[in-house]
């Protein structure tokens, strides 16, 4: 067996190892610090400061108790009356049993399932990106309260949708980092509780405002649960040719660095004030990015981050095992902990903490200060602070998970996310009085299982689109076509094409499911898998109508094809739309719902696949033959750019200007509706900078918004436009400057120029 044999084999029995959950659901958990004999200690003291009661609990271990605290499975200190307590808990899009932390196996047997977060993402809503996050929250809190999860969840994930073959882009809001930036805030504040931090009330589900017991004005610092902003950083491939995430450097420029990778996890730490950061497998232009120091210091003293800092898992080990940057397990975890990481999800500090000790590679304090980390976010979650049920959030419990509020709300999350990619004629709606009859073809079409993509748990009340077209029509016949998403076979093809022969309308569902695209899964191809091609054409031709296509999966798909062919009338895109996907999607097809949802990652043509997915440049490179990435920079040529000529003082520097609040101004936007339903409109206002430097955008998104409008109704809306924050680039050493001149403002067709003089 070679070294990286072995590796793999360590790395796949590791997996194993962390996901077993470490006990068994109790519906009345344990808690530190228990009358009458437990709660005298000082971390017990609730008047006392956050760092006050976590310096007294690290006063109080002995180093083989604090090393039993550095794992996701935190070992109980039971003379203290501490019991263990899992950190590794999952939330993407909904509370999922990826972790050992969570479990429904009790009185809480389900949890809501939201859309996806790129279909999220696609609404471009960001109060409804904030009210899932808080619905999320609310769900977590109900069940730890049981007994069911922890307080510490690993979501969200905010790394840019670089490359159209990511197996994880389905997890992202996308791959602008603007847009992964405002999700990132919104989810954090609602998930982590902003809606009662500052007030000490949260509404109910009638939105009634409750006021919480022992809340304390003055302590805007407490959570309801904790959130992490992951994956930190430059974090996109999964398995793609020789490379694994597990060993691949990332070699990033100062430039792309600043301007696409950087601020989703800035504005996630700074405005979202997410009290977690998780390090990743990947190394950043050579070295692992958990023993980044500057990177995680950067975050900490010049981003404000007030939390904890866990590596993914495990990706301490990594570090030696697979990338061979230590030559010892002790070097690696001295690394990583005077890198200033805090916690690793897997047992690796565990077993080589005390020997690094030893060998004078660490001191004890160095653990201390890794701890002071811990326990003060487990402070603030008031774990040390008694009875969870005589607490703030301590009414609630199973009656506040799966609500209809909640259910409600997922299916306005897959309804505004839903995109409609082309309607020739304006096939969409149906007239659900004129449909006799309606065949649904397609793998996806009537199967549950992946509707909710990866990370998900167990939904409330999951319905396929066909059970959710069923509802519409008198008459509804199904038809897989093939047997299943990868579709190696046209086996199934016959009964389709009879299928669509004998219906009045067809709709075919096609797409991606999580056999072609999910973690540690890389595609290699943007096309349809398999034989789906064939049968859409097959069932498109067969139809005596048009067909209507709906796509389902994250990542883009090239369907050129499908654009072009005159007998498909109308293509959807709903990615995985969750457990009330089925009902969206009929609301949708046969008119109660009008779609208005925008794509927010680039649907690039299958010859992007020639360009390495390793290659981290954002930036067009003509000549060297590379297209770019994301809309920001994509040019699909290699033809040479042109740069005007160098001023002597064409740009100024952002950090520079002491008046760009000043120099702010309104776009004043109306956005009338001239159809005959009523729906809403997302407004997106970009900015086409002067051409000075190398790298400068071909485009960029700089604000957005979603505006309802009634039939043949108007609405008003404003955006404003700070100069410095969106009307600035990042030059090659990676400085923010604002570019002198012209600057091109664009809202649809509409073409607005705004100069800039010093």
């Amino acid at each position: 067996m070679s070294l990286q044999q072995g590796s793999l084999f360590f790395l796949q029995l590791l997996a194993l190892l962390i996901s077993i959950p470490s006990s068994i659901p109790n519906p009345n958990p344990e808690f530190p610090c228990q009358p009458p004999h437990l709660n005298s200690y000082p971390f017990c003291n609730t008047s006392l400061s956050i760092t006050d009661r976590a310096q007294s609990l690290i006063s109080l271990l002995a180093l083989e108790e604090k090393i039993h605290q550095l794992s996701n499975n935190a070992s109980a200190i039971p003379r203290l009356g501490i019991p263990p307590y899992q950190w590794w808990s999952e939330s993407l899009h909904g509370i999922a049993s990826n972790g050992p932390g969570v479990s429904f196996d009790g009185r809480v047997k389900a949890a809501t399932s939201f859309p996806q977060v790129l279909l999220t993402a696609a609404s471009f809503n960001r109060t409804l990106w904030f009210k899932i996050g808080l619905a999320l929250g609310i769900e977590a809190k109900a069940m730890y309260n049981v007994g069911q999860a922890g307080l510490t969840f690993w979501a969200p994930n905010i790394n840019i949708f670089r490359d159209p073959r990511w197996g994880r882009g389905q997890e992202t809001p996308g791959e602008d980092p603007m847009v992964v930036s405002a999700y990132a805030v919104e989810f954090v504040k609602g998930f982590q509780g902003e809606s009662w931090r500052g007030s000490g009330n949260l509404r109910d589900r009638f939105g009634r405002k409750r006021a919480l017991r022992g809340y304390n004005d003055e302590d805007d610092d407490r959570l309801m649960n904790s959130a992490c902003c992951k994956h930190f950083i430059a974090y996109d491939l999964e398995k793609w040719m020789n490379f694994s995430r597990y060993s691949f450097d990332a070699l990033v420029t100062r430039q792309d660095m600043e301007d696409s990778y950087e601020p989703p996890f800035r504005s996630c730490i700074q405005q979202g004030k997410a009290s977690c950061l998780m390090c990743s497998y990947n190394a950043i232009n050579g070295v692992p990015a958990c023993a980044r120091g500057d990177l995680l210091q950067k975050a900490r003293n010049e981003w404000g981050f007030k939390g904890y800092i866990t590596s993914d898992c495990d990706a301490v080990a990594t570090i030696k095992e697979y990338q061979n940057y230590t030559r010892t397990d002790n070097d690696a975890v001295a690394l990583v902990i005077k890198a200033g990481m805090d916690i690793n999800c897997g047992t690796y500090l565990v077993r080589h903490t005390q020997t690094t000790i030893e060998e004078g590679k660490l001191q004890e304090k160095d653990i201390d200060r890794a701890l002071l980390n811990l326990f003060s976010v487990q402070l603030r979650l008031g774990l040390f602070d008694g009875d969870p049920r005589k607490g703030q959030f301590g009414e609630l419990g199973p009656q506040n998970v799966c609500t209809t509020e909640h259910k409600i709300l997922a299916l306005e999350a897959a309804r505004q996310g839903i995109v409609l990619l082309k309607n020739d004629n304006k096939f969409l709606p149906l007239n659900r009085n004129v449909v006799s009859s309606l065949a649904v073809i397609g793998p996806m079409a009537n199967n549950i299982s992946n509707m909710g993509g990866g990370y998900t748990g167990v939904p409330c009340e999951p319905m396929s689109f066909f059970k959710g077209l069923q509802g519409y029509v008198k008459e509804a016949s199904f038809a897989p076509g093939c047997s299943d998403v990868p579709c190696e076979s046209d086996a199934g093809f016959n009964e389709a094409i009879l299928t669509a022969k004998k219906a009045d309308f067809v709709i075919v569902v096609a797409g991606l499911d999580l056999s072609q695209e999910t973690e540690d899964h890389d595609r290699v191809s943007l096309l349809l898998p398999g034989r789906q091609m064939d049968l859409v054409s097959s069932a498109a031709a067969a139809s005596g109508k048009p067909i209507i296509l709906v796509l389902t999966g994250g990542g883009p798909l090239d369907v050129l094809f499908a654009k072009g062919n005159p007998n498909i009338a109308s293509i959807l895109w709903v990615g995985y739309p969750g457990e009330a996907g089925g009902k969206a999607l009929a609301e949708v097809i046969f008119g109660d719902f009008n779609p208005g949802g925008r794509l927010p990652m680039t649907w690039y043509p299958e010859s992007f696949t020639k360009v390495a997915m390793n290659d981290m440049h954002m930036r067009a490179d003509p000549f060297r033959g590379f297209p770019g990435r994301t809309y920001r920079s994509f040019t699909g040529t290699s033809s040479k750019k042109t740069l005007h000529q160098r001023r002597q003082l064409d740009y100024i520097h952002t950090d520079e200007v002491t008046s760009c609040d000043s120099l702010g101004f309104y776009v004043h936007i109306s956005v009338a509706n001239v159809g005959d339903m009523d729906g809403s409109h997302v407004v997106m206002l970009f900015s086409r900078a002067p051409k000075i430097i190398e790298g400068t955008p071909e485009n960029q998104l700089i604000a957005f918004d979603r505006v309802h409008t009634s039939s043949y109704g108007s609405a008003e809306t404003s955006i404003l436009v700070n100069p410095c924050n969106h009307l600035s680039i990042v030059d090659q050493q990676g400085k923010r400057i604002l570019p002198l001149g012209e600057h091109v403002l664009t809202l649809g067709d509409l073409v607005h120029s705004v100069l800039i003089e010093t």
